[in-house]
């Protein structure tokens, strides 16, 4: 049995810690302390009593002692790993990062990495993992650290730049999602059903925009049966995700028919890996997201604040009941494999799977120290990239551009340059076709939308347009 400590900063998560601690939970070999730091000290101690229900659970294969810390310092005191999944603000600033820009013309499925919504939602992030980086350097230099939190890019990004010999990655479920929708494809062309992680893929591009250049199971090439795939699904649309109908694209707004997957597919020949809804926001507005009946007939959604309100108040509802024992925690392992990472660079397993770190020439067709997601090996104390196929032309034009926003982003936050974080907004895809005045007023608008938590890091009057 391996004891380890794990600190958690935004350890009271609604979604992500909870998941985190059931696939511990079901894990063989481990115990230890989970650290659950958050500024939102009840909904922490919510988790931590909701770990005490885990421990008592049958189905628990590894225990740990969940505690509850009101400083960041002692929460990192010791850590083996570290985990970050914050929410930077409040759905109040959530709101202007997505919807503000609709007065322009300007419609987001997600507007959490790309987009508008995307560089403002950097703008509050990039200082807070500044901190965090400064603070695994002096307390736990040592330790692991996984990211979840969006913009991934840009997160990761920050904690290298902070703390260059960090040991960090970030995890994103995307790509699983692709491998998923192959395996759709595998049973509905071939009759053969199989896990994804039955399947190989290739993988690279930058979060939220990877491209899979290679996909077999067996000696099956999986890319090739994709168009008959097409013909028989395209019109209706095919959700692919675990545990959810092939129509469930109609009625639940994080669901997608892929329909812009195999789209882009036709065009560019090679099958990009996230969902419709962070693809299409890496695209001309005019594509998929020129008005919300364009999105409709793409099969996908745009998933407004106004549910994510209500999911969230749904989420803390359903967590009380947990933490008071009235509701009952499912143990059960999810399909994230962020304990599996862990258990291999603790020497358990080796494990490829695709993370988020800063190229090392795993990605050639973009610069050195751009954070790109490709495949990794995990195991005994290591995580080494693997060199990844190059993608088409086409693609890398599109995928360099986002990686150039991305950087142009990132260094306009680190001066507290406002003129140059606006570079990187104008850029954006969904920007395309904005008047210079129409771009420069809307980010000055969401900048003073979301003022509260800007103002300690940036001089808003100090943006000439």
């Amino acid at each position: 049995m391996k004891r380890i400590k794990i600190a958690y900063i935004g350890g009271g998560s609604k979604m992500w810690a909870r998941v985190f601690m059931s696939d511990l939970a079901v894990a063989q070999g481990l115990s230890g302390e989970i650290a659950l730091y958050d500024i939102d000290v009840p909904a922490a101690e919510r988790n931590a009593k909701i770990g005490a229900y885990i421990n008592a659970d049958p189905k628990t294969n590894s225990k740990f002692d969940y505690k509850v810390y009101t400083d960041i310092e002692h929460a990192l005191e010791g850590a083996d790993w570290v985990v970050i999944s914050i929410l930077p603000a409040t759905f109040k600033e959530m709101r202007s990062d997505v919807h503000a820009p609709e007065e322009y013309g300007i419609y987001q499925s997600v507007g959490d990495t790309a987009g508008p919504g995307g560089v403002l939602r950097a703008m509050r992030t990039v200082p807070l993992y500044e901190g965090f980086a400064q603070k695994i350097k002096e307390i736990c230099p040592d330790a692991w650290v996984i990211n979840f939190t969006n913009p991934m890019s840009i997160c990761v990004k920050t904690l290298y730049d902070v703390f260059p010999e960090i040991k960090a990655f970030g995890c994103c479920h995307e790509v699983f999602h692709a491998q998923e929708f192959l395996c759709c494809v595998l049973k509905e062309i071939k009759g053969i059903d199989v896990h994804r992680s039955k399947i190989y893929t290739d993988a690279c591009g930058v979060n939220h925009f990877t491209w899979i250049t290679k996909a077999n199971y067996g000696d099956i090439d999986l890319l090739a049966l994709i168009p008959e795939f097409e013909q028989k699904f395209f019109e209706q649309g095919y959700c692919e995700q675990e545990g959810h109908g092939q129509f469930d694209f109609l009625t639940d707004p994080f669901c997608y028919g892929n329909n812009v997957k195999m789209d882009l597919f036709n065009r560019y020949g090679a099958l990009a890996a996230a969902g419709d809804r962070h693809l299409a926001e890496f695209m001309p507005r005019g594509w998929y997201l020129k008005d919300p009946e364009t999105v409709k007939a793409w099969k996908f959604n745009l998933t407004t604040v106004d549910y994510r309100e209500k999911q969230q108040a749904e989420r803390v509802a359903e967590t009380i009941e947990m933490a008071e024992g009235r509701k009952p925690f499912p143990v059960v392992k999810s399909a994230e494999e962020a304990v599996e990472l862990m258990k291999a660079v603790m020497g358990f397993e080796t494990v490829v799977s695709n993370v988020n770190m800063p190229n090392m020439g795993q990605m050639p067709q973009l610069p050195l120290g751009s954070i790109v997601e490709t495949n990794c090996v995990f195991s005994n104390g290591q995580v080494k990239p693997v060199a990844a196929n190059p993608l088409p032309k086409a693609v890398i034009n599109m995928v360099y551009r986002a990686n150039g926003n991305i950087e142009t982003c990132y260094e306009g936050i680190k001066e507290r340059n406002l003129d140059k974080i606006y570079l990187s907004f104008a850029n954006q895809a969904l920007c395309d076709g904005l008047s210079r005045k129409d771009s420069g007023e809307l980010f000055k608008k969401m900048c003073y939308n979301t003022k509260e938590y800007l103002e300690p890091y940036f001089h808003l009057n100090s943006f000439k347009g």
